[in-house]
């Protein structure tokens, strides 16, 4: 019996405290070496300075190809006649083009339905009966829209059909 209980006091018995003491020293000491070597090493950063060198590099060769194609005239494509040609000339053709055009007149300010409204107040409404005669356009709106529910409509006094004129002709309303 007394075999048994030597033997667990041996399989239980705790590392003493200068075997830990060794392991931190070491761990220490290989902390130190790696510093010693690789500490006052300069810290150069050519690999750095490489990829600069050749982003730069890049960079200048595109900017002179961009330049060439700016100043340069070249086939974009030949089957199709299209051509390169440089932007100072570009520039002076579309000038002298845009001088030679009239400015196109602009489209009307004011809205289609007031534009109906003093049509409908005209004076002389047989006018407009003839046949033949040029109709004034007046807009429509399609079913559903803003407009065929009120919220564009002309005013009131515009959607009333004018007066009958004083010949037997019948009235038609727009």
């Amino acid at each position: 019996m007394a075999d048994t209980q030597s033997a667990r006091s041996i399989a239980y018995s705790h590392a003493p405290f200068s075997t830990w003491l060794a392991i931190v020293c070491l761990f220490v000491l290989f902390g130190l070496i790696v510093l010693a070597v690789i500490g006052p090493s300069p810290r150069t950063s050519d690999y750095e300075e490489t990829r600069a060198k050749k982003r730069m590099e890049k960079l200048k060769a595109l900017h002179e190809e961009t330049q060439k194609d700016l100043t340069t005239y070249a086939w974009v494509d030949k089957n199709k006649g299209v051509a390169r040609i440089p932007i100072a000339r570009a520039m002076e053709l579309t000038v002298a083009d845009l001088a030679q055009k009239k400015p196109a007149p602009g489209g009307p300010i004011v809205t289609p339905a007031a534009q109906t409204a003093p049509a409908a107040a005209s004076p002389a409404p047989a006018a407009s009966q003839q046949p033949g005669a040029a109709q004034p356009a007046q807009p429509s709106a399609p079913p559903g829209s803003p407009a065929g529910q009120g919220a564009a409509s002309p005013p009131p006094a515009t959607q009333q059909s004018p007066p009958a004129p004083a010949s037997p002709a019948p009235a038609t309303t727009p």
